[in-house]
């Protein structure tokens, strides 16, 4: 049947789905608890989900409003869905597909400004949760703290508080700084970002937007959030792809009624959370969270191993001309790349979190899913941002004990090769990358241009380094991977 002959998902539907296509909580039960910045599938795949079973297995309303800082359209689409949308999980043995009733509101950032502000300072709300990607943290490469000088935050910062915010960083603060300004409770804030440090990254960025503002009480803001303000670490680890068309006729056939706005998962989900917040929370625990003191053990085994294999596959795979990471792992180099990454890595990982072996083990269990269709392409995308957090401090520790780094500089290799090709992958500096590559002839020397576009310029008068990245390129341009 075509999507235009089905009903709409929304709540009028629900009595008709069987018990195991409906959500677990009855949506009308919950009120917004939670504010999410960004409506993107990861959210709604994960943090979502175990809002939604917390809320289910407590008894307690924890909702959410999700705030998409750019799409309107989501949010229209959402709101014409009653804030529904189905969840299918990708499994071997063949695909499980629900209704999630966990978000209750959807605001688009900028036309609503008002009503998010509301929700900031509302007491009700005690938990704000973020995944706006790496892109969205505006930090500046040499202090990590937050770019000033960028234009979208240079705008913000001279708008009014109640003005037109348009980054996630100003419209934050200026939340908090109105909820401090009321003398409403503590609120924690999440940032549920793959990023090393998230919580302090996301902490260091806004304590940074108050202290740059033109406030007049902007030092009295910075006291108060310093008691009333946390920003808990944590790890969330949930393969989820983007939604093709497919996905939505699966969906749309599985549930009889027509989601615009389904998302797919692999069946693992993981999210580990220090604990560290200064209000209260939705039990998560009740769905598998694990609370730790902290979580600097399993975010950088995640950030290193996981998304470090993830990238890995999508710049080699891409260039021996694969789509998707489950063709990569049918290579005879797939599992092999993941294996020796990992064991090249696992001594600059702190003790304390999961074994990298059994990890490893895991990941190749994960990564092989026949089922799953994860786009080289779109895990390439934003490289220069992502390949900093997931590869270069592993490849200084390494390299500053005297150890050879073989596939750590395949890796990064097979990203030099990418930033030069034809079809590069979508990347905020990519002009800059593409300049790398005119203005030399030498590999080498392109290495080290490209090591500086990053901010690694210690990494880039390494000579025996650049050398042996650009060594690797003429097999890559031949479509050979040679581990």
């Amino acid at each position: 049947m075509s999507a235009d002959a089905l009903s709409r998902l929304d709540r009028t539907v629900l009595p008709r789905l069987s018990p195991e296509l409906r959500p677990v909580i009855d949506p009308a039960e919950l009120r917004t608890r939670v504010v999410h910045f960004g409506l993107g599938a990861f959210h709604r795949a994960h943090q979502a989900v175990f809002t939604e079973h917390a809320a289910a297995r407590s008894g307690e309303p924890w909702g959410i409003t999700a705030v998409a800082p750019r799409s309107a359209g989501t949010v229209r689409a959402l709101r014409d869905q009653d804030c529904l949308y189905s969840l299918t999980e990708r499994r071997p043995d063949g695909h499980r597909t629900r209704v999630v009733g966990a978000v209750v509101g959807a605001l688009a950032m900028g036309p609503d400004a008002k009503a998010v502000d509301a929700l900031l300072a509302d007491p009700e709300v005690t938990v704000v949760t973020v995944t706006v990607t790496e892109k969205g943290y505006h930090r500046s490469p040499s202090t990590g703290g937050l770019d000033t000088t960028a234009g979208s935050v240079a705008g913000d910062l001279t708008a009014a508080p109640d003005g037109h915010l348009t980054t996630v960083v100003g419209r934050l603060a200026a939340g908090l700084a109105a909820r401090m300004r009321a003398g409403a409770p503590p609120v924690s804030v999440v940032s549920c970002d793959n990023m090393a440090d998230n919580g302090a990254a996301l902490g260091g960025v806004v304590h940074d937007f108050v202290r740059a503002s033109a406030w007049p009480d902007r030092a009295e803001i910075l006291d108060r959030m310093a008691e009333a303000v946390s920003f808990p670490g944590t790890v969330v680890d949930r393969i989820v792809p983007a939604t093709s068309e497919a996905d939505r006729a699966a969906a749309g056939a599985a549930l009889g009624v027509f989601d615009a706005l389904p998302v797919t998962g692999e069946p693992y989900r993981q999210w580990v959370l220090a604990d560290s917040f200064a209000a209260p929370r939705p039990p998560w625990e009740f769905d598998g969270a694990l609370f730790v003191p902290d979580v600097t053990p399993y975010q950088l085994t995640k950030l290193r191993l996981l998304n470090g294999s993830h990238s890995a596959l999508a710049y080699l795979g891409r260039a021996a001309g694969l789509t998707t990471i489950a063709e990569a792992m049918a290579t005879g180099w797939g599992e092999r790349l993941v294996r020796a990454l990992c064991a090249e890595i696992a001594p600059t990982l702190p003790a304390g979190g999961p074994g990298p072996a059994a990890y490893a083990d895991d990941l190749v269990v994960r990564f092989r899913n026949p089922a799953m269709h994860h786009l080289l392409r779109q895990i390439g995308s934003d490289g220069s941002l992502k390949i900093t957090e997931r590869w270069l401090p592993a490849l200084r520790e390494l390299r500053a004990r005297g150890t050879s780094t073989p596939v750590l500089e395949l890796a990064l290799a097979a990203w030099a090769h990418s930033t030069g090709t034809a079809d590069a992958p979508a990347d905020p500096v990519a002009e800059a990358l593409t300049t790398c590559w005119r203005a030399t002839a030498r590999p080498a020397e392109t290495v080290r241009a490209l090591l500086r576009v990053l901010g690694a310029a210690d990494l880039a008068d390494d000579d025996a380094l650049t050398t042996a990245v650009a060594d690797r390129l003429p097999a890559l341009r031949a479509g050979r991977v040679e581990i």
